[in-house]
């Protein structure tokens, strides 16, 4: 019988926590708050001259809740704001399983979010679609529900995408970018994404989800977070570059092992220049 996500991380904690108490007490009480500034250059095919240098700031899988608070998550926002990003992206999960409770004090702690060409976001698997989508857009963050907007600087134009968490087939996905005449930059909840990405010659892609596989274990790696195709960090598949981010929340358990809660700083360079 196939191994769920979910359980996998249930095992793992455990048998972190079993291995030493003060392993299973330090994922839990400090790890997990410690939230870290990732800084990272991402190349994107096509990126037009004057978006070399473009920074965006990365935020994801939050996940407010009992274990990760309000303060929580405008400590996370305020490390963004304080590296003055040209672009806010939002990567999703905002809450935990859809909890209509948890959205309006979550969007207040994001609302403090700004950059000179805006605050955008995507949905995740956890996110209430129309709640978070209204209490977002009262703090102006723009959610991106299978929709782009442009961003232009010096005259040159990138295209800013959004997938819904559920537009996962690439005919989809192409309807979404039908008549681009700018690379695009696309932000889906989903690393998996990064097949279709490809297939449609999309230049780079921002994604979470993961949580990095919240427990990393020596040697056996991130065993809850295999059926992705990168964990964290750096990915390329043909003409097409992917950052995922280990996002700064927990689901299921409130522990990290190994897998440090990050914002990320994620500055463009064209292809070739790195």
């Amino acid at each position: 019988m196939a191994v769920t996500r979910r359980a996998a991380i249930r095992s793992l904690v455990a048998a972190a926590a079993g291995i030493t108490t003060g392993a299973g007490v330090y994922g839990y009480a400090i790890e997990r708050h410690r939230i870290h500034v990732t800084r990272v250059s991402l190349p994107v095919s096509g990126l037009p001259r004057a978006f070399a240098g473009f920074r965006v700031g990365f935020l994801t899988d939050v996940h407010l809740g009992p274990f990760f608070s309000q303060d929580d998550v405008a400590r996370a926002a305020d490390l963004i704001v304080a590296e003055r990003p040209d672009v806010v992206a939002l990567g999703g999960d905002y809450v935990n399983w859809r909890d209509r409770a948890a959205i309006e004090p979550c969007a207040e702690a994001l609302g403090g979010l700004s950059a000179p060409h805006g605050v955008f976001a995507v949905l995740g698997n956890h996110d209430d679609e129309r709640a978070t989508t209204a209490a977002f857009e009262r703090r102006r963050i723009e959610v991106l529900r299978d929709e782009r907007t442009r961003l232009v600087v010096g005259g040159e134009t990138l295209e800013l995408a959004g997938l819904r968490y559920w537009t996962r087939r690439v005919p989809a996905i192409a309807r979404l970018l039908r008549g681009v005449a700018a690379p695009v930059l696309l932000i889906a909840h989903d690393p998996r994404r990064l097949a279709e990405a490809s297939a449609l010659d999309v230049g780079a892609v921002l994604a979470g989800h993961t949580h990095g596989g919240q427990v990393v274990l020596p040697i056996a790696g991130a065993i809850a977070a295999r059926e992705f195709p990168v964990v964290s960090g750096l990915a390329r598949r043909e003409n097409t570059s992917m950052f995922v981010s280990r996002g700064v929340g927990t689901v299921v358990v409130p522990f990290r092992l190994n897998c440090p809660p990050e914002v990320a700083i994620v500055t463009l360079e064209r292809q070739g220049t790195l």
